[in-house]
This record gives structure tokens, C-alpha cells and sequence, in this order.
């Protein structure tokens, strides 16, 4: 891909984009499946009280991935953006994202005695696991971003494949040979995550063919510096929004017995489930708001895609409990049956937000990303008051409503001025700005 993309009204990118949608469509349904059936089996196996431990490790891989996901938005953005100096990014994106998986690593392992104690854990050895996710999902989220960013949906699709079918496979085998927190976390989580790192590698290395003799400027210091600016804004914003998605299991982990935080997580499940389900919506239209030119309104029409997949799962819950039930965990988890739609409802409002976050990335506005924190703090606060599962899933839903709502209100403004901006980027993504 050379030169600039051609206008979002051509018709043969509509096709592209379609085409596109529906391959990434397929790919993260078929991810989220095998992610969603691996979190079951789990349940299954480790009943509520080792499954309320594992379900806190798998919060904490939502919150460390923020560095993934931050790099992944950096180079989707800047190859959108600037795509004639697609070898340079690409160098650029992977450097810092070797060097970002490293120190991300390094403080999994100094602070697992913490985690295993604040969490409870069976083994410190556990939480020091989330070192090679760690380490694996910051340079999948490089390898990622420049596929995004240059709309090869084929080798991004494998690459999100991969990591669900890796996540079932070898977690079900290590829960197999034994049912605890630390194997679930060893094959689920650690060891799975090493296979989508290798076919990312896989699919870059034909980039790197393909641009080989393309003349470009070397990557500086200073050019290394910018990217990882940008990364950590990025990061920042999806850290306080995986923070804010997160925090209630970890929450119900600390405020409720172990049984109640069990069924507290299993409803998670399917929170989670609907929050990742219309993933595709944010892979697909990311690259499409960071051009210049974008129609400022691709975050709305995705809003409703969002909001409409999510209250069809709302729907189906409320109405059949009773089957809803099944793909939480089953019998077992039989309290948390009539709460279920609320539940769903969360992961609805809470993909929402998630959309509108990435709208906030790709045109650089930066006054929205505050209002997560502001999110974050008052269910944290508002924790401390409540002593039962229903009570801390009004709390969550109270509180991510009003955010949604804020959210939407912010993002209706047409004009972004030069203190919503984030800095420290350089001149020629800058000038990609598009208005929100």
C-alpha cells in the first residue's frame, strides 16, 4: 500500500471496508468464542471459589494488555494517517513495542508477591505469570497496529484467531491435568499467548519483503521518543477504561465472600462476552476516523451497531434466564440466573464507552478520556457502602450509564481545539487530525 488511501466515498473501499468487516467480523466472533468458552470451562472446572481467583488474573491480563492495545491504536493511526512511510512506521512501532513488552514484564514479576497477596492467590508463582503476556501481548499489539493500519484484514484476522483457538486449546489441556488458579493461568493465559506473537511475526515478514527497497528515513532516537509518547497517551486512555471495566471483579474479590464474588464474576462472563462481541465495529472504523477528512459522524453509525448487537443479548437474557445461565457456567451459578440481563446491559453500555474511546484516539480529543477516571473513582468510592453482588451491579450500572451519556454529549461537538489535542506528536500525523 503506497501513496494515500483513496476518499471513504470511493465506492471500491466501501466494498473494501465491507469485505473487511466481515472477515474481522468472524475472526474476533470466532476469538471471543473460544476466549468465552475457555472462561467456561474454567468455571466449570474450578467452581466459584477457584474461579473467582482466576477471574481477578484475567482482569488483571485485561489491564496489563492496555499497553498492547495502546501500541496497536499508535501504529493503526500513524500508517492510516501518513501511509507513504509505511517501512519507517513499521520500524518505528515495532522498536518500541519490543522495548515497551520487556518493562511491562519486568514489573509483572517485581510486584507478583503483591498481587498473590491482594488477590489471594494460591502461589505468588501465579500472578508472576503475567510477565509473558505481558511481554507477548506488547509486541502482538505493534505487529497488529500496522496490520490495522494498512487494512490487511486477512493476516490480522489470523492473528486474533489464533489467540482465541491457542487460549481453549491449551488452557483446556492444563485445566485437564490439573483444576487449579495457577494451571488455568499458565495454559489460558501465558502459553497461549506466545502463538498469535508468532504468526503476527509471520504475516510482518512478508511486509518487510514488500518494502525492502522502499527509501526511508532512519529511526531516530527522537522519532523512537514520539511513538512512545503517543503510545503512552493511547495507553493511558485504554488503561482508565480496562481499569473501569475491570474494577468490579477485582472490587467483589475484596468486599465479597468467596462465593458471592464467584457468582459475581460468572455474571462478568457474559458482561464481558457482550463488551468484546461487536469488536469488529472499533478494528474496522479505527483506521477510517484517524484519516483526514473523516465524516466525524462514523462514531455515531458504529454507536448504533454496538448498541444494537448488545441489546439482543440484553433481551435474549432477560427473557430466557434460565438457558442464559448455561453459558456462565451452569447450575452451579443458578443465583445469578435473574441478574443475568443486567449483566449484559453493562457489557452493552461498557462497548459503548469503549467505542467512543477510540473515537477520542483517532481525532486526538483528549478532554473525554477524564471523565473515565471520574467513572473509575466513583465505583471505587461507591464500593465501600455496598455488601452484596446486587448491590455493587446497580452501583456499576449507575455509574457507567452517566458516563455513557457524557460521553455522547462530549462527542457531538463538531470542533476540536488545540487544548483537547494530545501533544507531543509530530507534524505530519498532526496534520491528519481529523475534526470530531
Amino acid at each position: 500500500m503506497t501513496g494515500y488511501p483513496r476518499p471513504v466515498t470511493d465506492p471500491s473501499r466501501r466494498r473494501d471496508a465491507l469485505r473487511g468487516g466481515l472477515v474481522i467480523a468472524v475472526a474476533t466472533g470466532l476469538m471471543n468464542a473460544a476466549t468465552y468458552g475457555f472462561t467456561l470451562i474454567g468455571a466449570r472446572r474450578l467452581g466459584p471459589t477457584g474461579y473467582g481467583a482466576f477471574a481477578a488474573m484475567l482482569g488483571l491480563v485485561i489491564v496489563v494488555n492496555v499497553v498492547s492495545l495502546g501500541l496497536q491504536a499508535t501504529g493503526a493511526r500513524r500508517i492510516a494517517s501518513t501511509p507513504g512511510d509505511r517501512g519507517v512506521i513499521e520500524a518505528r512501532v515495532m522498536a518500541v513495542s519490543v522495548r515497551c513488552g520487556a518493562a511491562l514484564a519486568a514489573v509483572c514479576l517485581v510486584a507478583a508477591p503483591l498481587v498473590a497477596r491482594a488477590l489471594s492467590l494460591d502461589s505468588w508463582l501465579t500472578a508472576a505469570l503475567l510477565a509473558v503476556p505481558a511481554f507477548c501481548f506488547s509486541v502482538m499489539g505493534g505487529q497488529a497496529g500496522i496490520l490495522q493500519g494498512e487494512e490487511r484484514w486477512l493476516p490480522l484476522a489470523a492473528v486474533f484467531v489464533s489467540l482465541g483457538v491457542a487460549r481453549i486449546v491449551i488452557g483446556s489441556v492444563a485445566l485437564s491435568v490439573s483444576a487449579t488458579p495457577f494451571s488455568a493461568t499458565l495454559g489460558g493465559i501465558a502459553l497461549a499467548a506466545v502463538v498469535p506473537l508468532v504468526v503476527g511475526a509471520v504475516a510482518l515478514r512478508r511486509t518487510a519483503v514488500a518494502v525492502a527497497g522502499t527509501s526511508t528515513a532512519p529511526a531516530t532516537g527522537r522519532t523512537h521518543s514520539r511513538v512512545l509518547r503517543e503510545v503512552v497517551l493511547s495507553a493511558h486512555a485504554l488503561f482508565a477504561f480496562f481499569a473501569l471495566s475491570t474494577v468490579d471483579v477485582v472490587v467483589a474479590r475484596i468486599v465479597l465472600d468467596e462465593h458471592e464474588a464467584g457468582l459475581y464474576a460468572a455474571g462478568l462472563i457474559l458482561a464481558k462476552a457482550v463488551l468484546f462481541l461487536p469488536q469488529f465495529v472499533i478494528v474496522i472504523a479505527f483506521p477510517a476516523m484517524a484519516r483526514h477528512g473523516a465524516d466525524h459522524r462514523l462514531h455515531l453509525w458504529g454507536l448504533g451497531v454496538v448498541v444494537a448487537v448488545g441489546g439482543v443479548v440484553a433481551l435474549t437474557a432477560a427473557a430466557l434466564p434460565g438457558i442464559a445461565v448455561v453459558f456462565v457456567g451452569g447450575h452451579a451459578y443458578a443465583e445469578v440466573a435473574g441478574s443475568l440481563w443486567a449483566f449484559a446491559a453493562v457489557g452493552t453500555v461498557l462497548a459503548a464507552v469503549q467505542l467512543l474511546v477510540y473515537s477520542a484516539l483517532a481525532r486526538r480529543h483528549q478532554r473525554s478520556i477524564g471523565l473515565l477516571w471520574v467513572a473509575l473513582a466513583a465505583i471505587s468510592a461507591g464500593s465501600l457502602l455496598v455488601h452484596t453482588g446486587s448491590g455493587l451491579l446497580t452501583l456499576v450500572c449507575a455509574v457507567d450509564v452517566s458516563l455513557l451519556a457524557a460521553l455522547v454529549v462530549i462527542t457531538r461537538r463538531d470542533d476540536v481545539t488545540q487544548r483537547d489535542r494530545f501533544d507531543g506528536l509530530d507534524t505530519k500525523a498532526a496534520e491528519a487530525v481529523a475534526p470530531l
